[in-house]
């Protein structure tokens, strides 16, 4: 018996490394996993390497090849069109639109080799500051959400990619984020059948291949709040496939999160895994966490603590998934070709929440000169690209308004930072400050800089809730995305040439309800 065939593999490099095209040769894995920072260099580059890995797999059943490509923070494919994501979609509310843009998105992968998504999303956004969610979500409402999820199935579908939904049950009421520890979320059966788990159920119907297990303490499921559902046979067969009818796979979330015990135990969590349903193991590039994932396989069945006919059952299940794939047709170049589909749902997402001193459109007699104080792209989690793109708001200004001048500050400014921006607030007539997910020294310079005698627009360009950290504003627009097409739509929708059709898919607790907009 080969342990591999559970297994989900990563690497370093843009290349094979030899300990893989050994194990591709003697022992062939389930698949592989890419990640954008440690495998890509560019689309061609891309498509290369994974028609290398199917040439070097020794399995008469092709590899799963799996990319993280959500759209709007977490863009795992290197030269993707850079669409704005799920709260995006959610503001826009449009399920056409939801569907079309999985497909383009479907296609870039396919076309450099990746049949496998881990995407959609299906969580749903209840709780405003969840540290590992945030926009990555399609809103707050279930039934929503239900029907995005099913949308973005079908799309991914179309274009010859398997869909993954994640993150089963749904982290939406995760205070920690899984990287680091492990969340505990005691919500009763009803709440997770009214909530968490529609749009699971929306996924499994729409014909999703995978769902992807969180590391996540949910007592309701799993009998215990300290057991991850990912490592649980009540929540794995006792649930999702009992219970919820799922015939797909069950692959378990990244092995590395600080969620799960990283040293030796881990093998006994993976054994009790594997024998309560889950498929596939999803390995990082570590070596010990590998090694640890197919003792795991080889060692469970060998001690009698896996039973033989559940693994079996199990590769039966991979064996048809695998056998199902399509045939893809390369071609690279149409990686990062669906521009004008990112720019639709940029123009059509973008919400003005607030325009109480009726600043918006901004008028040329108003605002001569401009200052934009933007943050520092930084990745704020883990499953996060946002640090490999530029700022790009006073670029996207600069088309209305050449004299401005823009401050690319700290995510988290300290107040010399603060103090040091507002000395440039007399010498403009009208101030631009965005934020993400408003770090307190973020509130602090948006709370300054209402104090000032000067017109302020706030852009929250991930959650919308900011604008509850910093109330005092009075003019607030939601982008979403910090990506070109976002800010170049709100440059436009702020000097009149477009309009804000988006509607808030979360409410802003205190202020604005669920699909508020101006």
């Amino acid at each position: 018996m080969n342990p591999e065939r559970h297994l989900m593999l990563a690497f370093e490099g843009t290349g094979i490394p030899a300990w893989l095209e050994k194990t591709l040769g003697d022992s062939p894995p389930a698949g592989v996993t890419l990640f954008r920072e440690l495998n890509m260099d560019s689309p061609s580059q891309v498509a290369e390497l994974t028609t290398a890995l199917q040439e070097a797999n020794t399995a008469e059943l092709p590899l799963l090849i799996a990319v993280d490509q959500e759209g709007g923070q977490l863009q795992g494919l290197v030269g993707s069109t850079p669409f704005a994501g799920n709260m995006a979609l959610g503001a826009v509310d449009d399920l056409d639109l939801t569907r079309r843009v999985a497909v383009a998105m479907g296609r870039e992968l396919a076309a450099v080799g990746v049949n496998l998504n881990y995407a959609p999303v299906a969580d749903v956004a209840t709780r405003p500051g969840n540290p590992s969610l945030g926009v990555r979500s399609f809103g707050e409402n279930p039934s929503a959400v239900a029907a995005h999820v099913a949308a973005a199935v079908d799309g991914y579908r179309s274009a010859g990619v398997l869909a993954t939904l994640k993150h089963f049950p749904g982290k939406g009421e995760a205070v920690v984020d899984p990287h680091y520890e492990l969340p505990r979320m005691d919500l009763d059966l009803e709440r997770l059948e009214r909530v968490e788990l529609a749009p699971f159920s929306s996924g499994f119907a729409a014909g999703s291949a995978l769902v992807m297990t969180g590391h996540y303490g949910v007592p309701a499921l799993t009998g215990s709040d300290d057991l991850p559902v990912s490592m649980s046979d009540k929540a794995i067969d006792g649930f999702i496939r009992a219970v919820m009818g799922f015939t797909g796979l069950v692959i378990t979330d990244a092995l590395d999160m600080g969620a799960l015990d990283q040293g030796a135990g881990q093998i006994v969590d993976l054994i009790a895994s594997l024998r309560g349903g889950t498929d596939l193991l999803l390995c990082m590039p570590d070596a010990d966490i590998r090694e640890r994932a197919r003792l795991a396989v080889s060692r469970g069945v060998a001690r009698g603590l896996i039973p033989s006919e559940t693994l079996e059952t199990s590769y039966q299940r991979v064996a048809a998934v695998r056998r199902g794939l399509l045939s893809l047709d390369l071609d690279p170049a149409i990686v990062g070709s669906h521009g004008e589909l990112a720019e639709e749902l940029a123009i059509r997402s973008v919400t003005l929440v607030r325009n109480d001193a009726g600043l918006i459109p901004i008028r040329t007699d108003m605002a001569e000169e401009v200052l934009v104080l933007e943050p520092d792209p930084t990745n704020v989690t883990p499953a996060d690209t946002t640090a490999l793109y530029a700022a790009g708001l006073a670029d996207a200004i600069s088309g209305h308004r050449r004299n401005l001048t823009e401050i690319v500050y700290p995510h988290d400014p300290t107040s010399g930072d603060v103090a040091a921006m507002l000395t440039e607030v007399e010498n403009h007539d009208l101030i631009v400050v965005a934020t993400v997910n408003a770090t307190a020294g973020q509130t602090d310079l948006v709370a300054q800089l209402t104090r000032s005698n000067k017109p302020v627009v706030s852009v929250a360009m991930r959650e919308p809730q900011d604008l509850a950290a910093y109330p005092g504003v009075s003019t607030h627009v939601c982008t979403y995305s910090s990506h070109s097409p976002s800010m170049k739509a709100l440059a436009d929708s702020l000097f009149g040439t477009a309009s804000f059709p988006g509607r808030l898919p979360v409410a802003i607790p205190g202020l604005y309800p669920v699909g508020h907009g101006l």
